[in-house]
């Protein structure tokens, strides 16, 4: 499996495309934590990833909140160990528009690049 013994954080995971990225992380292997701003979706998808045999935890965060970014990414690295992938779109769509970037999105992209392995 392509993304064996690697570590991934979905942040967004039960909106249509998160969950579409979650699943095939899933097929392929990957160590799971999801996040959304909504439990229900987000905690279950963790469980159908769990029913398959595959392993994934939830919490509820909003991608916007850069300091719930940041401790959660420590509570993954302390539990985990590292971060092999960390998928949040937000900071993508910030490069595209700078003028649209909530504060803070040079100190999550500086804690992303300390802590998050390519692959």
């Amino acid at each position: 499996m392509l993304l064996e013994d690697k570590v991934a954080v979905i942040y967004g995971a039960g909106g249509a495309v998160g969950r579409a990225v979650t699943l095939a992380f899933a097929r392929e292997g990957a160590t799971l934590f999801l996040t959304g701003r909504h439990a229900a979706s987000v905690e279950g998808l963790a469980r159908e990833i769990n029913a398959l045999g595959e392993s994934a935890e939830a919490e509820v965060l909003d991608a916007l909140d850069g300091e719930g970014i940041d401790k959660h990414l420590d509570a993954v690295i302390a539990k985990a160990g590292r971060v092999d992938i960390s998928n949040v779109r937000e900071i993508v769509f910030s490069d595209i528009a700078p003028c649209c970037a909530p504060d803070g999105r040079e100190a999550r992209r500086a804690h992303h690049d300390r802590h998050v392995d390519a692959l």
